[in-house]
């Protein structure tokens, strides 16, 4: 709740002044295009209209996408479903929705287009396989939507936590320390729900390993309550300046 409180007045909070340290490793195995900017040959769909379908091997390079267990080979560009599960990139001129450079991943957790006419709701995931850089003690994303998602990597889902807000976004951050150095399958999945119930996609971008630890749960409830105490005193002084100019 806090959060998303601080997402709507645009407060970003940084985590200390601290900067993040990312890691790179130049094995050759190195996941790749994990801020989606690498689509290649998409032509882009003209502001205020809608996109279709696209080869996923264009939209997405390096990423291999499923609905349920059904791996697909296009996804939806500058478009959604009206309650099908799908992958969908929007960009490059896409207004709303875009966290960061030109385009942004949403998973749609819905029905499976695969099973119709039977109504049974699965998860939307992209998955690929690569190298935890050596010496990575966090991974982190940014992620704006329902919130009902995971990420894993080799299997194992990982241990997620808020560790900031930006306009429009919340930056996530996970232990990766246990698997430095070892080769696996990363994989972000939006969770189905029942299919009585709406679904809200997930949006997602900029993932990056980095040298930095992610700090304890506690630590950081305590710097959002203090960013959003720092709002309330701010909103409090503008209000007090005006009611004394009156």
């Amino acid at each position: 709740m806090l959060i998303h409180q601080l997402m709507k007045i645009g407060y970003i909070v940084v985590l200390g002044a601290i900067p993040f340290a990312f890691v790179q490793t130049g094995l050759g195995q190195d996941f790749i295009n994990l801020n989606f900017e690498q689509a290649t040959h998409l032509s882009p769909v003209p502001i205020g209209q809608y996109g279709g379908m696209v080869p996923i091997a264009n939209a997405l390079p390096g990423w291999t996408g499923y609905l349920g267990a059904n791996q697909v080979t296009q996804v939806l560009q500058d478009n959604f479903t009206l309650g099908n599960a799908s992958i969908d990139i929007i960009g490059p001129n896409w207004t709303n929705g875009i966290i960061e450079g030109d385009y942004t991943v949403v998973l749609e957790e819905g029905v499976d287009p695969y099973e119709l006419p039977n109504f049974v709701n699965v998860n939307a995931s992209i998955s690929q396989v690569g190298l935890v850089p050596v010496g990575a003690n966090s991974i982190q994303l940014k992620e704006w939507g329902s919130v009902d998602f995971t990420v894993s990597f080799a299997g194992q889902n990982l241990a997620l936590i808020p560790i900031g807000v930006g306009s429009g976004y919340t930056l996530y951050g996970a232990d990766i320390s246990p698997f430095a150095g070892q080769v696996g399958a990363l994989t972000i999945t939006e969770l189905a729900g029942p299919h009585t119930v709406p679904a809200t996609p997930d949006y997602f971008d900029s993932i990056v390993f980095s040298l930095q630890t992610v700090p304890e749960p506690s630590s950081v409830v305590l710097l959002v309550l203090g960013g959003l105490f720092c709002c309330w005193q701010a909103k409090f002084a503008r209000g007090s300046v005006a009611s004394s100019n009156r």
